[in-house]
């Protein structure tokens, strides 16, 4: 079975802190079913000086998702919707948006 959501969609957060907000999905992490939203779920690692003349720092960046907490925007009505699969005449499966009933891709 396809994934629902893949790099590169446009989802928005549906649960948690960053409820209602979108961003674009850069990675996806299948063996934990955990998403990598940019912008979103953002998290401070400090880090220490390594080396000689480099300088401790506080680091932003994005912390996965459970992909459940996300739901795919449809590109065709940019409204979130549910995703359904549909076998195509050459038996490929195809996403399509339960909102428009139109296909994702």
């Amino acid at each position: 079975m396809p994934a629902k959501i893949k790099r590169g969609d446009k989802v928005v957060v549906i649960s948690g802190k960053d409820k209602g907000k979108r961003g674009t999905v850069r990675a996806v992490i299948n063996k934990h079913g955990r998403v990598l939203v940019e912008g979103v779920n953002l998290i401070k690692r400090h880090q220490r000086a390594r080396a000689q003349g480099q300088i401790s720092q506080i680091l932003e960046r994005e912390a996965p998702l459970h992909m459940s907490n996300v739901m795919l925007i449809d590109p065709n009505t940019d409204q979130p919707t549910r995703v359904a699969f549909r076998k195509r005449e050459d038996g490929s499966m195809v996403r399509v948006g339960k909102r428009s009933g139109e296909d994702i891709e």
